[in-house]
């Protein structure tokens, strides 16, 4: 093994370990038996080592995830049972890869200040809005149109998002895959439903009786 790779590894333990902002470089070096040095020989700063190794740290959270979803979604579900039960292993990886989330929660809160930060992540959004949309379509990535990695694979990054955020803060009330469910579908009829009352015509008036 190199000493980027050991890099790597070492920052993804110490950021699995001890969160973003606690991390130090000599932390980093001591976990991947390299010299302070080599750091900056590898990577531009120790926030970008921490922002690939985040990112490598995901693609683990990913294998996991997507096998816990095959073993327990089938592939003739409906859509409202495919959306349920991919919420629901979603939620699940909140207590598996707590620290996982906190870490990304911290590194977010850094973004303002650090631009080539973003730039990176916001190349790697794309991809995981994409990855979203064909698990819950239940299509391959191929077949997803960039308008739907807009559209579901947004709103559905937001949702997770959103959910992160609650169960870090107060995991009782959080919403739950039925909760979700529920919520979304009820706000689905409200909306055919209102595409559906008759208009009223313009000028209309009612003629009073004499």
């Amino acid at each position: 093994m190199g000493n980027r790779e050991a890099l790597l590894l070492g920052a993804k333990r110490c950021l699995l370990e001890k969160g973003y902002a606690r991390t130090t470089a000599r932390d980093i070096a001591s976990a991947a038996g390299v010299s302070l040095a080599a750091i900056g020989y590898h990577f531009s700063s120790k926030e970008a080592l921490l922002t690939e190794a985040l990112l490598l740290a995901c693609g683990d959270w990913d294998k996991d995830f997507r096998r816990l979803l095959n073993e327990s979604v089938p592939t003739d579900a409906s859509p409202r049972e495919r959306f349920e039960s991919t919420w629901a292993r979603l939620i699940e990886t909140f207590e598996t890869h707590r620290s996982l989330w906190v870490a990304n929660m911290e590194l977010f809160s850094q973004i303002p200040r650090m631009p080539e930060i973003r730039g990176a992540l916001g190349n790697n959004l794309h991809v995981a809005r994409s990855e979203l949309a064909s698990m819950f379509l239940n299509k391959e990535r191929s077949a997803i149109s960039e308008r739907t990695v807009q559209t579901i694979g947004k709103f559905n990054h937001v949702l997770l998002s959103g959910l992160i955020m609650q169960w870090l803060i107060d995991p009782e009330h959080a919403l739950s895959a039925r909760d979700l469910t529920e919520a979304m579908l009820s706000i689905v009829e409200g909306m055919q439903k209102t595409r559906k009352a008759p208009k009223s015509k313009p000028g209309g008036r009612s003629k009073k009786r004499s």
